[in-house]
């Protein structure tokens, strides 16, 4: 997580650095015209995926106006459902939640463009409001769209991605899909943070990746897939950008007895194993159901 990156883009240019990954990207104007840094470091992951990773495409990832994301539902979700979109909480479109706060059922008429598994944009969705956000203990935003499952399906042939409701585990095969720049990074589970704080926030039991996920701007909000399963396990949100200890752009790891270490140019995810239980019948957010551990306003 790190400032929108229009503002990211001013800092590196004054700086002459490179393109910080895992932030929020420029809306799609700004997009055309990033810098040449941009560009390099998006052209620079060219790895072909290997055979194992042939199952996971971009098919059910949205694209923000400066983010990715991707269309979900939990395992007891019903086609008749409203979908649901999810991305960072430092994605949403009214500005980044503070600690401690939780957005519950605020108003939004956000789009997405759909993308299907070659990346190709077939729709136009959009919410009908933010179910829930926070950047407290997760970075998470998930969004209740005005169309169903069943709508999405029979007119787009796009099937959301499903949550998975058991924590993941070190060294599983990781694909993190990018709706905004249409393009896959491939990657293990490397461990787990007890807690990794950025700034004024705090995070818990964040997935470290293995050094393949460099992810770049405008990856947050991605789903992060096990290769397996296809099913999603993280949200993508941040890294350390340049060494920095506890920094805006720089995460540092905490753990149990306060030791802190940090790991220039890794990438993190926030898990979304806990968010399924938080949504009962009819896709409709319950944070007093039981087993559900989301913060609370």
């Amino acid at each position: 997580m790190r400032k929108p990156l229009v503002a990211a883009l001013f800092a590196l240019v004054i700086a002459g650095a490179g393109v910080a990954p895992a932030v929020a990207a420029p809306a799609p104007a700004a997009a055309s015209t990033s810098t040449s840094a941009s560009v390099s470091a998006v052209k620079a992951d060219t790895k072909a995926a290997a055979p194992t990773l042939q199952a996971v495409s971009l098919a059910g990832t949205v694209a923000l106006s400066n983010c990715s994301g991707s269309v979900i539902r939990f395992p007891n979700s019903a086609d008749s459902d409203p979908a649901l979109v999810l991305s960072n909480g430092h994605c949403l479109e009214t500005g980044f939640p503070e600690p401690g706060e939780v957005i519950v059922g605020q108003a939004s008429s956000r789009t997405f463009g759909l993308l299907n598994s070659a990346g190709t944009r077939v729709a136009t969705l959009r919410a009908s409001k933010v179910a829930y956000s926070t950047m407290t203990d997760t970075d998470v935003t998930i969004y209740q769209l005005t169309s169903t499952y069943t709508t999405i399906k029979n007119s787009y042939g796009i099937s959301a991605l499903t949550v998975q409701d058991t924590h993941p585990t070190v060294g599983t095969a990781i694909t993190v899909a990018s709706g905004y720049w249409k393009r896959l990074y491939n990657c293990s589970i490397d461990g787990f943070a007890y807690r990794l704080k950025e700034g004024d926030w705090t995070w818990k039991d964040s997935i470290r990746y293995t050094s393949a996920c460099n992810t770049i701007g405008g990856t947050s909000g991605s789903p992060v897939i096990d290769q397996a399963t296809g099913k999603v396990v993280a949200v993508n949100n941040t890294g350390n950008e340049d060494g920095e200890t506890c920094t805006v752009n720089n995460p540092c790891e905490v753990d149990a007895s306060g030791n802190v270490t940090i790991h220039p140019g890794i990438n993190y995810a926030e898990e979304t194993y806990q968010i399924p239980a938080c949504f009962t019948t009819g896709n409709k957010l319950n944070l007093s159901a039981s087993g559900c551990t989301l913060p609370k306003p």
